[in-house]
């Protein structure tokens, strides 16, 4: 999938400080739902995350925790939503951002303002 994402806490204007990446698919599993991103916004935290929080030597951080989408799978626990619902919701700041087309968001964990639309 595609995504934006830093290796590094660099300064805005530095060229690596966001950059378009591939990576593989999330899979859902327990309370899950795996989400199609049709839109997000920025917010305070994700630019005093991207300035002050840089992942392990080698990885990707992908920015980005408010969403809406549609959902296409769910883990095998998943009670409250089906695929094809839409959603919006606050993802979780230990979990990979929604800047990317695809996210795993927990149904009823620190996953807030979840609902049907």
């Amino acid at each position: 999938m595609k995504a934006i994402g830093y290796q590094q806490s660099l300064p805005i204007d530095h060229l690596e400080s966001l950059q378009d990446i591939v990576l593989a698919d999330p899979a859902p599993a327990g309370h899950d739902l795996l989400v199609e991103v049709k839109a997000i916004s920025v917010n305070p935290v994700d630019t005093k995350v991207r300035k002050n929080v840089a992942p392990p030597s080698g990885q990707w951080k992908v920015l980005g925790w408010d969403a809406a989408g549609v959902v296409r799978a769910i883990g095998p626990e998943t009670t409250l939503f089906k695929p094809g619902d839409r959603v919006w919701y606050a993802g979780d700041l230990t979990r990979p951002g929604t800047n990317a087309e695809l996210h795993v968001v927990d149904e009823i964990g620190r996953a807030s303002c979840r609902e049907r639309v």
